[in-house]
This record gives structure tokens, sequence and C-alpha cells, in this order.
């Protein structure tokens, strides 16, 4: 169990934030988090930034530069470990296909808007709508509202149960009223 755990933690590590698949081509960014190459300076080309210009990091807004992007091969020698040990990264293939997309974009609907209570895409993520929005990957979001409702079934449960008591001593009183009315007659 533990080990299935430290795997999954792993795995984690490995998968890029902005394409939520393992990371190609790593480089950590001078926050210290990680991303594929191509997605970064995709990122930064999508803000207008071509120089060295200030960037804000996509996980902490930190205050980055592209000459801070630095190859991370200790992450890439884990990425390709994971690869070999066929553990899969982010939704495989037979899961795509039924990942429904964007209807904006077109791209697949990886990730889930807290405040628009809403599934959302990379591109989506970076929109003046979203950017300053809790995101989080669909799969956590399905975890926590999963979990939420698990609660709830609980509560509810707990007061069916209350009702049912309540309507049980109710029905006893009414019995007992039936038999005084009865004894008085």
């Amino acid at each position: 169990m533990a080990l299935a755990g430290a795997l999954e933690r792993l795995q984690e590590e490995a998968i890029c934030p902005i394409c939520l698949e393992y990371m190609s081509e790593p480089v950590s960014i001078d926050c210290g988090h990680n991303f594929c190459r191509g997605c970064i300076a995709k990122h930064c080309q999508e803000k207008g930034l071509w120089a060295d210009g200030p960037f804000s990091c996509p996980q902490c807004r930190a205050s980055c530069h592209r000459s801070g992007f630095r190859p991370n091969r200790q992450l890439a020698n884990i990425v390709e470990s994971i690869r070999q040990l066929g553990l899969g990264g982010g939704p495989g293939p037979e899961l795509e296909l039924g990942t429904p997309l964007c209807p904006q974009h077109d791209e697949r609907l990886k990730l889930f808007c807290e405040e628009d209570e809403e599934p959302i895409c990379v591109v989506c993520r970076e929109s003046l709508l979203h950017r300053p929005h809790t995101v989080y990957p669909i799969e956590e979001a399905a975890h926590v509202y999963k979990v939420k409702l698990q609660k709830s079934l609980e509560n509810l449960s707990k007061e069916v149960e209350e009702v049912k008591k309540h309507e049980s001593a109710e029905r006893m009183k009414t019995q007992e009223c039936k038999a005084g009315a009865c004894l008085n007659s």
C-alpha cells in the first residue's frame, strides 16, 4: 500500500501542471516549479514575452525570467523511468477519446475552476476570466466533490434516522392515546 502511494506521488511530480502530461524536456524556473520546456515557453509566448521580460509562474504567480529556465535532468530521468515502468502519464490514449473537449478551444477539459464550478481546458485557465480563480486538475476536484457528497449523504442518513425515530415516537403516542380513549369510553 505504501509503495502504491509513493508511486502515485512520484507520478504526480512528473506531470506538467500546464499540459497535465508527463513532462517533456523538464525545466525548473526561478521559483523552483517545473514544466515542460515547450509548455512554459508557449506560456511566455502567449503572454507576449519574447525576450527575457518577467512573467508570472503559472502555479505560484512568482515573478520569473526566461533566462531562469534550467534543464532538470534528474526529473527527466525520473519521467523516463516512470515511462519504462509503464505506469502511464495523465490520461492514457484510451481515456483521451472519451474526454470532453472545451467548446471554445477544442482542448481536453483537464481542469476544474472552483469559483465557476465547471471543467475548463488549459487555454481557459490562462484567460482573464479564470486566471484569478482557483483551478485544480479535474481528477483532484472530482475527489474533493466525492468526499463532500459522501459527507452530505452521511448527514442526510442521520437526518433520515432522526425523522424515523421521531415518527416512531409519534406513532407510539398515537397508539397510547387511542388505547387511553378506548379505556375511557
